[in-house]
């Protein structure tokens, strides 16, 4: 069982920058991917960023990117745990963000299918102004 918690929303205005943590504890030995989802309001969910924690595969640290995110965004590690920096935020970004993890080393599909994914935080909400 892995448990997340996400923190660092809240409200910016669209140009600045901001960082989300994603807190995980439980079983985390068998965790080999993390990544950020978000859902805004009236539209599907959609990925933004991967990483892969495991430690016992040469792949360690390798990230990706949606298109969009890929200029703006930065997915890293820390001790138990995920960021994401984004910066230049704009007014459509407002969503709410969810940290997920994935248990198996391989991709049934692709990394932005939701399906792929064991865990679900309970989501932040970040809400951009312009």
């Amino acid at each position: 069982q892995v448990e997340l918690v996400e923190s660092g929303g809240g409200s910016v205005q669209a140009g600045d920058s901001l960082r989300l943590s994603c807190a995980a504890s439980g079983y985390l030995k068998d965790v080999h991917y993390m990544a950020w989802f978000r859902q805004a309001p009236g539209k599907e969910r959609e990925a933004v960023a991967l990483f892969q924690t495991s430690k016992e595969v040469p792949t360690y640290g390798d990230t990706r990117y949606a298109d969009f995110a890929r200029s703006r965004f930065t997915i890293s590690q820390g001790k138990n745990g995920l960021y994401r920096q984004m910066n230049s935020m704009k007014t459509e970004e407002t969503a709410t963000y969810y940290c997920v993890a994935k248990m198996r080393a391989r991709f049934s599909s692709s990394w932005p299918y939701t399906e792929e994914y064991d865990y679900w935080g309970p989501g932040t909400q970040v809400t951009v102004s312009a």
